[in-house]
């Protein structure tokens, strides 16, 4: 069986179209914790079936990468859709199949039945998905949930200022879905600006402060951006530690640190802190 720990704490995952090569190699070595592979929207409909026998050609290569390969197929009530299911069941070790605009749980349910152990990533970028989250969250097979910002405004016809706020319903609802589904933490969106790293840092730390731990990236140079935002400050660091440290000395009774009260959130909280630095490729002491 497949390790689902890594892509389940995967930071960044970033896009590689599948008609597109010559780009394979370059994201694979970019840092990103796990590839996705897509026949969905960045490739062509005439290009479709070609993509797949070429992602097929270099599925080895990829492989020795040592990394979480997931493949977004199309929608999978449409032809190209059922064409992709049947292709990926002949194609080895695939670390998830991420599913576009996911909103039936029936036809989620009926895919990890097909699919068997292989994670289900469903995107949600529509009202028909924000309004089935919760019945997407509990479906057996899904690992995390992974938000369609782009796509969600495009089918609700919903526009947003730099902060995305009009999407802050949205976020608190995946975030909920995901605990009530006792997933792992969800995946945020894209952010299109791939020239601005304070847009993308901002966006990313955005998304952790609503519980989501993973960003979906369209550039290999959004990688490190990604993962530097997600990472704790050494500040934010030494008071988790202090806040264990603490909370180990007094056998879990409430204690105070630097005039603050501590008590069982508080050190949760703090643990998730520490556990976001181990996650973390940069050497923080």
């Amino acid at each position: 069986m497949t390790d689902i720990l890594p892509l389940a704490h995967a930071r960044s995952l970033l896009f590689a179209p599948g008609n597109r090569p010559e780009r394979f190699s370059k994201a694979a070595r970019s840092g990103a914790d796990a590839l996705i592979l897509d026949l969905e929207d960045s490739v062509p409909l005439f290009e479709k079936a070609a993509a797949r026998d070429v992602v097929t050609q270099h599925w080895p290569m990829l492989q020795a990468f040592e990394k979480p390969l997931v493949v977004r197929i199309n929608a999978i009530t449409s032809d190209t859709g059922r064409s992709d299911l049947e292709w990926i069941e002949h194609l080895p070790n695939v670390a998830g199949v991420m599913i576009p605009k996911a909103q039936s749980a029936d036809l989620l349910a009926g895919l990890h039945t097909r699919l068997g152990k292989t994670p289900i990533l469903p995107l949600v970028e529509s009202a028909a998905g924000w309004h089935a989250l919760p019945s997407l969250a509990a479906v057996p097979g899904v690992l995390r949930l992974a938000l369609g910002n782009i796509d969600f405004m495009a089918d609700t016809g919903l526009s947003s200022d730099e902060q995305e706020c009009e999407l802050a319903p949205l976020r608190f609802a995946v975030a909920m879905a995901t605990r009530l589904g006792d997933l792992f933490p969800p995946i945020d969106g894209v952010t299109a600006q791939i020239d601005d790293a304070q847009r993308l840092s901002n966006d990313t730390r955005r998304a952790m402060r609503f519980g989501f731990s993973g960003k979906l990236c369209i550039h290999p140079r959004q990688v490190e951006v990604v993962h530097e935002a997600l990472a704790p400050t050494l500040q934010e660091l030494s008071w988790a530690r202090k806040v264990i440290a603490a909370d180990e000395a007094s056998g879990g009774n409430a204690v105070q640190v630097d005039g603050r009260m501590v008590d069982l959130p508080v050190v949760t909280e703090a643990r998730r802190t520490v556990a976001r630095a181990g996650f973390s490729r940069k050497e923080v002491k």
